[in-house]
Parts: C-alpha cells; sequence; structure tokens
C-alpha cells in the first residue's frame, strides 16, 4: 500500500490547474479568434464595392489557419508549428497584395526580401512535413 503525501496531492493539483488553465486559456483564445472573424466578416459584408478582395480573403484564412491550429493544439496538447509557417506566409503574401506599391516605392529590394522570405518559410514547411513522416513513429519520447 502507497502512502499519499502531501507532496503529491500538491503534485496532483498543480497538475490540475495547469489542465484547467489550458483549457480556458484555449477556449479564450478560440473565443477570440470566432469573434474577431464574424466581426472581419460583418465588415467585409458592408463593403461598398459588395464584395469581397483578395487582401479579405487572405485575411479570412489567416483566421482559419488561427482556428484550425488552436482546435488542433486543444484536441493533442501539441502545437503544430507548420501552421505557424502557414500564417506566416498568408500574412506576407497579404502584405505583398495590399501593400506592393509602397513596397516598390520606398526600396525595390523590398519586394525580393518578401519573396525570399516566403520561399524560405515554405522550405521550412516543407522540412517539417519531410521530418513528421520520416520520424512520425519516434514521436512518442516528444509526448
Amino acid at each position: 500500500m502507497s502512502k499519499v503525501t502531501a507532496k503529491d496531492r500538491i503534485d496532483q493539483l498543480g497538475d490540475f490547474l495547469i489542465e484547467v488553465f489550458h483549457v480556458v486559456g484555449l477556449f479564450v483564445i478560440g473565443g477570440t479568434i470566432v469573434w474577431s472573424a464574424i466581426g472581419e466578416y460583418l465588415i467585409i459584408m458592408q463593403h461598398e464595392s459588395g464584395f469581397a478582395s483578395l487582401k479579405d480573403i487572405l485575411l479570412l484564412f489567416i483566421y482559419l489557419e488561427l482556428g484550425a491550429m488552436t482546435g488542433i493544439y486543444f484536441k493533442t496538447h501539441r502545437l503544430p508549428v507548420i501552421f505557424l509557417i502557414y500564417i506566416a506566409i498568408t500574412a506576407i503574401t497579404r502584405f505583398l497584395v495590399i501593400d506592393m506599391k509602397e513596397l516598390v516605392s520606398t526600396d525595390k529590394f523590398n519586394v525580393l526580401i518578401m519573396v525570399v522570405a516566403i520561399m524560405i518559410l515554405t522550405i521550412a514547411a516543407g522540412f517539417l512535413r519531410f521530418t513528421e513522416k520520416k520520424f512520425e513513429n519516434s514521436n512518442e519520447c516528444f509526448k
């Protein structure tokens, strides 16, 4: 018969509080993402042009990726880093679409820098996918 010590009870309480904080935090983040996406969608629907622009659609994709990342993290307790890379690629693409004229007018190398950043992020995403597939069975030590 094992004896439950005060330290064991404190550890259990600490683990429980961390789990509660984790779940509440994810609900707050998820709710904020949904609230912001709905607010942005309502703004898009009120455009004078009567349709969504490419920058609006790309922004909605960013919200979608944030929501998917939060959902995956909620279910698995693992942060899918590749989603952060997708969000960064989408954000840079959106920036290029919106501010292309300003980028070129200030410095012609700004566009090149953005394109190189997208290329590096794409290579990083490919590398993450490759290593995820290759080391799929050996991830048990990281759980």
